[in-house]
């Protein structure tokens, strides 16, 4: 069984078939799933999901292309979602300096703001970092009390230890098992198997050999098949130890 710690499921590439493929997620080995809010508007989606759906959870946030919309009353009514039972942490909250649609300053007023709720509220985060690794480490470094996970992590092996060192989960996508996917299988390598959470960031990020198409959850298995032979061990193992990984991750029983 596995844990698809990071899900887009309230994206509208779903819209045509979403019941059917939540429905089908426990027959394909799905113990659970982690759908983040990306605004205010896909977080109220995310809990509105894991109402429906006993083995979908959700965070609640702004990801840092919707960092323009993070004010007081939108943490206020992050801090009133996080109050329901199916929510369990913040996120995906970060910094993205991709395209720096929204300028860099603003986005680390948000990222801040966020991290505040979640030490307010005792919740781990969901980090997006892409591009913007030394400031990312900068801002999580004024609150040591915050942990949680660097989804879809893009930086090197030294920086996923130093991160592991100070308690983070790593995060990997269908990225493990591209061909030039030579940091991300470094990083995997370079630190424990128990610090380590898989997962799809569908509908983005299909694996080989289904790139470039849309991803589900239904794919999670090439890449525990992946860690499995960076680790040399058998998939089961790697897919057992990180659903244990997500689980204690996002503090479920």
């Amino acid at each position: 069984m596995l844990f698809d710690t990071h899900a887009h499921l309230d994206d509208a590439a779903f819209d045509a078939d979403r019941a059917a493929l939540l429905a089908a997620l426990p027959g394909a080995g799905l113990s659970f799933v982690m759908n983040p809010g990306c605004s205010l508007a896909s977080s109220r989606a995310a809990v509105a999901l894991a109402e429906q759906y006993p083995y979908v959870y959700a965070a609640v946030g702004s990801h840092p292309d919707a960092a323009d919309e993070v004010n007081d009353e939108t943490i206020q009514a992050y801090r009133a979602l996080a109050a329901h039972p199916k929510v369990l942490a913040i996120g995906e909250i970060g910094l993205d300096y991709h395209y720096e649609d929204i300028p860099r300053a603003i986005q680390q007023q948000a990222f801040r703001a966020q991290l505040a709720l979640a030490a307010e509220l005792d919740l781990p985060v969901i980090v997006h970092d892409r591009e913007a690794h030394a400031d990312c480490l900068a801002i999580i470094g004024a609150y040591p009390q915050v942990t949680g996970v660097f989804h879809c992590f893009s930086g090197s092996a030294e920086m996923a230890k130093e991160l592991v060192a100070k308690g983070w989960y790593i995060g990997f996508t269908g990225v493990l098992t591209f061909k030039n996917a030579r940091r991300a299988v470094e990083a995997a390598a370079a630190i424990p198997l128990e610090r380590i959470v898989l997962e799809t960031d569908c509908p983005y990020m299909a694996p080989e050999p289904h790139r470039g198409r849309r991803n589900d959850p239904r794919n999670l298995p090439y890449m525990a098949q992946k860690l499995a032979e960076i680790k040399g061990i058998p998939p089961e193992q790697a897919a057992a130890q990180t659903l244990a990984n997500g689980k204690r991750l996002y503090r479920l029983p």
